[in-house]
């Protein structure tokens, strides 16, 4: 699967959108840390964190036994190009839009 992807459907879950949102409030963390924010099990955060990761969103960070977390959103950079690609073509076609409907000519 393309990066991109990844990100994306990394992003489709509001779980894991809400754990980018701790993360770049406050980082890095642990997964118990990150466990106090959420109502689900320190498992289900580290499989959510895990997706992430493989999206390149989240580093992780050995730190003795524990593992730290943290934003990395540099991949927000290639999505955000998607989206601006995307922003671009739409507003080229409603230009040509709005100049065919203030045109002086029948449609």
């Amino acid at each position: 699967m393309e990066r991109t992807d990844l990100v994306f459907s990394a992003l489709a879950d509001a779980t894991r959108r809400e754990l980018l949102g701790v993360l770049a409030r406050s980082s890095p963390r642990t997964a118990t840390q990150l466990v106090a924010d959420f109502t689900i099990t320190r498992q289900g955060i580290l499989k959510h964190l895990d997706v992430l990761a493989q999206a390149g969103l989240v580093e992780v960070q050995p730190k003795g036994r524990e593992k730290r977390y943290s934003l990395s959103p540099r991949p927000l950079d290639d999505v955000e190009d998607w989206i601006s690609a995307i922003n671009a073509r739409w507003q080229e076609r409603l230009a040509r839009l709005k100049d065919l409907v203030e045109s002086d000519e029948p449609l």
